[in-house]
Parts: C-alpha cells; sequence; structure tokens
C-alpha cells in the first residue's frame, strides 16, 4: 500500500511577486527611514532589489559617494546638501555613475567644486532636468557657461551667485530653450539685460525670481535719487520683456526698489497667464503701478505684498476685479480702515488672508471684512494688538470653515473669546495663540477640534494640565505642540498629550521648571519626534533624555541648553540609539570631553551648539571635531579659538565646516522675568 508524503516547500513567497509588485510595497515604506534598511539586510536577493528599487539619495559623506552610487544604479534624484566639501572629482563620480539616468541633483549647500566638475556633470547626465546651485557665492560666469549646455534643463535656482553676470545668464539662456523655473534672488551682478535675454530666449518660462537683483544706473539730479546713485534693483525696463512670457505664471520681484510707478506706467501689454505675484518689500510703487503691472491678470490667484505701500481705499479697490484671487498677504504693512472695509466689499470671498504684524488693524475694520468674506480657510492676525473681542466673535461665526488661524500676541482678546473657536470652528488643524489669555476653558473647547494638528500655546499663563488633558484626549492628529513658557504645565499635562497624541513630531517646553524627567518618559512613546526642546528645564537629568533617546529614534533636532543635570550618560544614550539627530545646542549642560566625543559618533550630526560647558577641554574639543565627518557648523566660546591649533581649524574649515565664535558671558541663573520685559510686558504683571 502506498502512503502519500508531505513534502515541505522553502520557496520564498515573494518569487511568485513581480518586480513592479515589490516596488509598489516599498513605496508603503518611504515615511519610515529604518524599514528599508531592515528590508534590504533580510537576505541577498531583498538587498538587490531595494538597491535597484531607490531613485532618490541623500549621502551623509561625499568620500563614500562613490561606494553608495555604486550601491544604488539606479539614482535619478541626487541630493548632496548635507555633503559641505564637493569637489570636482565628485562630480565626475556622480557623472560616470548616473549618467542618463540622474534628473535632478541639489548642490546648494556644498561648496569647492568649479566649472570643470559641472561640465563633467552635465555632459554625460544629460537627462538633467533640476540642477540647484544657491548659495554658490565662489561660481562665476564660467559655472554658468557649464549648466548651458544641459539642454534638457528645465528647473534651475542660482540664488546668492553674486559673481555670475549678465554674460553668463546670457549663456544660460542660449543653451538651456526649455527652461521653466530660474531663480535668481540675489544674484547681485545681473541686470536687465540678463533677464531681458532670459525672457526672449527661454519662452517655456513658468517661474520667475528676480528677488534683490541690481544693476547700476542713473540716479537723477534730486538729492532723493542720489542716496541711490550707484546702485538701484532692477528696474521696470526689463518688465516688457518677460510680460511677453505666454506660459508665465508665478513672479517674485521681492525687493526690487528699482520699481516704480512711472516706469510700470509705461507698460503696453498685460501678463494674462500670471497666478502669483510676490511683491514684498517694494516700497517705490503705489496701487497706481501696481494695477498697471496686473492689469488683465485674469488668472491671478496669490499676490504677497508684505512690508510694502499703505493698505488704503485705493489699493484695494484696486483689487476689486479679480475674481479668481484667493490669496492675499499684507504683512507688515500699515492698515487703513477704510482699505480694510474696501477688501471687504470684493466680490469674491478670498481663502487666505494675512495681516500678520501689521499696524492699523481694528475691531470693527476686521469685522466687517470677514462678513464678506465667509470662504476664509487661513487668517493670520499675528501681532494685531488692537483687536479685542468682537474680532473673535465675527471671525467664527463667519468663517466656519476655518483651517488655520495665527493669532499670536493678541493680547485685548479676552479668554472668553477662545471658547467661540471650539465651537464654531471645528475644522481647524493649525492654531497659534502664543501669548494670549487663553484658559483651560478654551483649551477644553479647542478640543472638539478633531482635526487639529498644531498648536502653538507658548507663555499661555492661564492654562494647566486640566486644559491640556482635554487637547490630548480628543485631538489623536496632533502633531506640533508648543508649550514654551507655559509655566502652568507640568508633567501630568503632558503625560495626557503623549498618551492622546502618540504621532506627535514636534514639541517646545523650554523654560518650564515644573518639567521633569517624567515628561521625557512620558514622551518617549511618540516614536515620530524629530524635534524637542526642553532648554531651560531644570529638572530633567541625562536619565529622562536616555529614556528619549532609546524611544524616539527619529529624532533629528534636540535642544537642552541649560539642562544642567544632563550629563555624559544622556550623549552616550544619543551616540547609540540616535543616529538621525542633526542639530543639538549643549550650552551649559553638564556634558565633559567624553560625552562630546561619543556624541561625534552619530553619522548625520551636522549643526551643533557648545557654550560654556565646564567639563570640555581644548584637546576633547579638538578630538570630536576630527572625529564629526558630516559637521557643516559650530557654534563656540571665543576662548576656545587661541586654544585650537590654527592649522586643526583650517582643516575642519576646508572640509565645509563653518565656526561661529560668540564671546558670550557666563549666565549663572535663567533670568525668569526678562522675557517679558523683552515683549514689552510689566515684570510685575501677573
Amino acid at each position: 500500500m502506498k502512503t502519500n508524503k508531505k513534502t515541505t516547500c522553502n520557496c520564498n513567497p515573494f518569487d511568485f511577486l513581480t518586480e513592479e509588485i515589490i516596488f509598489t510595497i516599498l513605496d508603503y515604506l518611504n515615511d519610515d527611514p529604518f524599514a528599508k534598511k531592515s528590508f534590504s539586510l533580510t537576505c541577498k536577493a531583498f538587498y538587490s532589489i531595494e538597491s535597484h528599487h531607490r531613485k532618490t539619495l541623500k549621502p551623509l559623506r561625499a568620500e563614500l559617494l562613490s561606494r553608495t552610487l555604486h550601491r544604488y544604479p539606479h539614482i535619478e534624484y541626487l541630493d548632496l546638501t548635507v555633503c559641505p566639501r564637493i569637489e570636482d572629482s565628485m562630480l565626475n563620480v556622480v557623472s560616470l555613475a548616473c549618467k542618463d539616468a540622474l534628473c535632478s541633483i541639489n548642490l546648494s549647500r556644498s561648496r569647492f567644486f568649479t566649472n570643470i566638475g559641472l561640465s563633467s556633470l552635465v555632459s554625460s547626465c544629460f537627462n538633467l532636468v533640476e540642477i540647484d546651485l544657491s548659495n554658490g557665492v565662489e561660481l562665476s560666469d564660467l559655472a554658468a557657461a557649464a549648466i548651458a549646455e544641459a539642454k534638457n534643463l528645465e528647473k534651475l535656482w542660482l540664488a546668492r551667485c553674486k559673481l555670475i553676470t549678465d554674460l553668463g545668464i546670457g549663456c544660460v539662456a542660449v543653451g538651456c530653450r526649455k527652461l521653466r523655473l530660474i531663480c535668481l534672488k540675489w544674484c547681485l551682478k545681473i541686470s536687465d539685460l540678463g533677464v531681458q535675454l532670459l525672457a526672449l530666449k527661454c519662452k517655456e518660462i513658468r517661474s520667475l525670481d528676480l528677488s534683490y537683483l541690481q544693476i547700476k544706473c542713473n540716479a537723477g539730479n534730486s538729492e532723493n535719487s542720489k542716496k541711490f546713485s550707484l546702485l538701484l534693483q532692477i528696474t521696470e525696463k526689463c518688465l516688457p520683456s518677460f510680460w511677453q512670457l505666454q506660459h508665465l505664471e508665478d513672479l517674485v520681484l521681492e525687493g526690487c526698489l528699482g520699481i516704480n510707478d512711472d516706469g510700470l506706467s509705461t507698460l503696453q501689454q498685460s501678463c494674462k497667464s500670471l497666478k502669483t505675484l510676490n511683491m514684498s518689500n517694494c516700497h517705490n510703487h503705489s496701487h497706481v503701478g501696481l494695477l498697471s503691472l496686473i492689469n488683465g491678470a485674469e488668472n491671478l490667484r496669490e499676490l504677497t505684498l508684505a512690508y510694502g505701500p499703505s493698505v488704503t481705499a485705493d489699493l484695494a479697490k484696486s483689487l476689486h476685479n479679480f475674481p479668481g484671487l484667493h490669496s492675499v498677504k499684507f504683512d507688515g504693512c500699515l492698515v487703513k480702515c477704510s482699505g480694510i472695509r474696501a477688501i471687504g466689499n470684493w466680490p469674491n470671498s478670498l481663502k487666505e488672508l494675512s495681516f500678520s504684524k501689521c499696524s492699523g488693524v481694528t475691531d470693527d475694520s476686521l469685522s466687517f471684512l470677514v462678513q464678506g468674506h465667509k470662504e476664509l480657510r487661513k487668517l493670520d492676525i499675528t501681532c494685531c494688538r488692537m483687536i479685542m473681542y468682537n474680532s473673535v466673535d465675527s471671525i467664527t461665526s463667519s468663517c466656519c470653515s476655518l483651517t488655520s488661524l495665527r493669532m499670536e500676541s493678541c493680547s485685548l482678546v479676552p479668554k472668553e473669546a477662545f471658547v467661540l473657536l471650539g465651537q464654531r470652528c471645528q475644522l481647524m488643524e493649525e492654531l497659534d495663540v502664543t501669548d494670549t489669555k487663553i484658559d483651560d476653558e478654551g483649551l477644553k473647547s479647542i478640543s472638539r477640534c478633531s482635526k487639529l494638528s498644531s498648536l502653538k500655546l507658548g507663555i499661555c499663563m492661564n492654562i494647566t494640565d486640566k486644559g491640556l488633558k482635554h487637547i490630548g484626549s480628543r485631538c489623536s492628529k496632533l502633531k506640533e505642540l508648543d508649550l514654551y513658557r507655559s509655566l502652568g504645565i507640568t508633567d501630568e499635562g503632558i503625560a495626557a498629550v503623549t498618551f492622546g497624541c502618540p504621532d506627535l513630531e514636534v514639541i517646545n517646553i523650554a523654560y518650564n521648571d515644573k518639567v521633569t524627567d517624567a515628561s521625557l518618559i512620558s514622551l518617549s512613546r511618540c516614536s515620530r519626534l524629530r524635534v524637542l526642546e526642553i532648554r531651560g528645564c531644570p529638572h530633567v537629568s541625562s536619565k529622562g533624555l536616555s529614556a528619549i533617546a532609546v524611544g524616539c529614534r527619529q529624532l533629528m533636532v534636540l535642544d537642552i541648553k541649560k539642562c544642567f543635570n544632563i550629563n555624559d550618560n544622556a550623549m552616550l544614550s544619543l551616540a547609540q540609539f540616535s543616529q538621525n539627530l542633526k542639530q543639538i545646542n549643549l550650552s551649559y549642560c553638564s556634558v565633559t570631553d567624553g560625552g562630546l566625543l561619543a556624541l561625534a559618533s552619530v553619522n548625520r550630526l551636522q549643526n551643533i551648539t557648545v557654550l560654556h560647558l565646564g567639563g570640555l577641554t581644548p584637546n576633547g574639543l579638538a578630538a570630536a571635531l576630527l572625529a564629526c565627518r558630516g559637521i557643516t557648523k559650530v557654534k563656540l566660546h571665543a576662548s576656545f579659538k587661541p586654544l585650537i591649533p590654527k592649522s586643526l581649524l583650517g582643516y575642519i574649515e576646508a572640509h565645509g565646516c563653518v565656526f561661529h565664535w560668540r564671546d558670550k558671558a557666563f549666565q549663572v541663573e535663567m533670568d525668569t522675568k526678562g522675557w517679558k520685559l523683552h515683549f514689552g510686558k510689566s515684570a510685575e504683571a501677573p
């Protein structure tokens, strides 16, 4: 009699899946920086699959670039912003390894490469469509000429490339005919001529940033003109040329003081395709020039006039007939009541409006305005210090669909008004009530906003754990919480938030003297935490910070200044578990040479502030700096400068690090009242 023998199958179930399906699975792991690494370490097959799947790369160290690109042969988007020293030889490595696969490269934080490296890059990587060379202060027209060989280039950022002139931009204009976006912000040697060449040759441009461009010009004979005698920003002479760009949608003219009403009035045609215009810090034009500029721009959607002319009735009326306009920002402007009322009479409701730091916004005028803009989603009235209860009452009753409200330092708004926010605006996702009179009843009401993701409660002296518990129990989607100097908050309130808001990513509990290690242990449950600010919390210690290191593996920014009880033990934990840490402030802590040297082993560490560490010696500091291979910025006390060999400092600087020396006196204790004086308040105020 035959018996059936059971056979066991040792097949890998992934063998039955196509590469496309596995790639789709890997796409879902993008939010977890450790998941893909774990996947690739499972077996050789997974290692190979993950290497072929990766299209985006942000290497931590330039010296490992060759090996990394060999590991990942199909990179399309290369971000080198954490590699401060990129030499021509390294760009040659990129060109040989990536070839036609590379579509985008970001060199905005890198230095030391020249036109030779760029030429090698664009000649081999002929499918490049995006290049970011921002902050290339040493790049010249030769570099621009090299970029001009990238015939398929669509996006180019040259912000702060201060040596590039019209000649270099002319090369780019002739060579890169497919450009859709170009940023020339702070390119101080580019004049009207360079901009005109771009407009003449690059007909596909959609986005153009000309912020703070300067040209040499004749200033005229008047005394006012002589004050601007040699340098004025880009003038209106170039406007007609790029007004001919049929696809221009986004135009930034921030800080272009050479543009005035006289020049704008000469424009003979409009830019019908324009959707976004930013004229912040342009002081030499009025509503007359603005209307000449945007006349006929029937598709205008967003307008920014921050720190510009006064918001008058005439200016508001000039914007009356733009039916598609949904976002206007007047930050820092002097606002007239007649201007606000005229905005309130616009026929179509705005979606976004900002009066941040505007003087002249009153209760009556703001109440009138919001009644005509009931579809507002975002409103910023930061530092509008004259508004009171009536404004909040009108805002919440008229704009029930608000998702973002910023009202920091609206100090005359009574505590009763904040209850209205939760009663009427339950779609709120972002709320900033820093330095206001909000209390626990207000927080209880706001907790009805179940979609709330960002809540800023800094310097709110009337809130306690009782109110914070309501937030923790009902706002489960909260990701950002600011409790800076909110002195009524203790460990109990922090625990309630961490229990109810496990996805918290950013929290600031600086200068809260009732916070202890118990709060940090509670926060260690928030595995997605990226930013933690606990400066000036004297009762936290290495025990609590070690718990954070173990539980919050995605931590990137840490401020523990004036946490006197944090010592080397916490640094050892950070070195072991916090491998994503990029920025840390250790000033006034009890960390010594050993702790700093341990911290230096964190590969991603880029920015460190070390002031007044009593246990730090010049030799220990030198050893730690040498061990920090990826460091880009160090803030140190000036007393260390003569104690560290100049050759060592030069070596570290040659690898892309910038030192900031501070001659700051040691502060024996925290000033618990001085901050109130900074905000213009009486130190005796309750």
